[in-house]
């Protein structure tokens, strides 16, 4: 209840109310474009702060862990999905649930620092490295279920090289290089005025996936029922290879939500190029209307309080 009383959740719902009431409300395209820039920059720099001062001892389990869940994520999805989908649009449902949400990521961020729960910054670096693995993974379950689909290669270096990935990582390792003292000057900027970034952000959110509601209406309701589903496996996973790892709860839970998490933004535009035939239609709408604001809105508290009922 207190997570649905906060100014972040509460601005998405508004954001919401306003598509459902037609109101003119909107935010100006290079505007959006900021606003994730932005967030983007800020947890980077603070992940990269946090792991000068914490140092990269201990960063390797969960780097390979949350590689091998990207990658192994989107495998499952893919030959549960594909006769009732079709191996093209399988392959856009499983890479969007095996890639993350960076945007779930930092409203946990933002959500852990009000509740002053720690967290360390390696767990920026583990949510740039998840957004390529399932990527690549949906490709070429698509390739050896079709025999078609273009090279991986070029995919590859697309994935590596997309904005949204090389401006997280290079914060990160900027924030990593400059450390406290010298990343001070910048702080206000990347970290004081963070949360109302971070809220008018979720307020154009909040009007992007009410605008996506009516073409849920196409994907049935199986589908629907699998945009709920999908984030609670996912979850699951994350919660378990937390606790083998032997994470504090505040790395379990982004490690928990980066695995319940799906991508909205990262793998349109790579399918796009790779595998034409996948219909954005179809996955963009699920990740985007359905499991980002059950992650947002029912997902973190449900799954920090398992995780807290877990932990010794």
């Amino acid at each position: 209840m207190a997570n649905l009383a906060s100014p972040p959740v509460l601005f998405f719902v508004l954001g919401g109310l306003a598509v459902a009431v037609r109101s003119d409300l909107e935010l100006p395209q290079a505007t959006r474009r900021w606003l994730a820039l932005y967030l983007l920059f800020a947890i980077g720099m603070k992940g990269g702060v946090a792991l000068r001062e914490e140092g990269l001892s201990g960063a390797a389990p969960v780097l390979v862990a949350a590689m091998a869940m990207s990658a192994a994520i989107p495998v499952v999805w893919f030959y549960a999905l594909r006769r009732r989908l079709g191996n093209a649009n399988a392959a856009g449902v499983a890479a969007s649930y095996g890639s993350v949400s960076a945007v779930t990521f930092v409203t946990a961020v933002s959500w852990l620092e009000r509740l002053e729960i720690s967290y360390s910054g390696v767990m920026v670096a583990a949510m740039a490295l998840m957004e390529w693995p399932a990527i690549v993974a949906a490709i070429l379950m698509f390739r050896s279920g079709e025999g078609q689909g273009r090279a991986v290669g070029p995919v590859i270096r697309e994935a590596l090289v997309n904005g949204s990935l090389l401006l997280i990582l290079g914060s990160l390792i900027v924030g990593f290089v400059a450390g406290p003292e010298r990343a001070a000057p910048l702080e206000p900027f990347y970290r004081g005025i963070f949360p109302g970034m971070l809220t008018f952000f979720l307020l154009d959110m909040g009007m992007v996936a009410a605008r996506r509601f009516g073409d849920l209406r196409k994907a049935g309701a199986l589908l629907v029922a699998f945009g709920v589903v999908a984030p609670v496996l996912g979850a699951s996973v994350g919660i378990l290879a937390s606790f083998l790892i032997g994470l504090n709860p505040g790395d379990a839970l982004l490690l928990t939500i980066l695995a319940a998490s799906a991508s909205y933004i990262a793998v349109p535009a790579a399918l796009r190029m790779a595998i034409p035939a996948a219909n954005p239609g179809v996955f963009v709408p699920l990740a985007l209307g359905i499991t980002f604001p059950f992650n947002v809105v029912v997902g973190l508290p449900v799954y920090l309080d398992v995780i807290e009922r877990l932990w010794p």
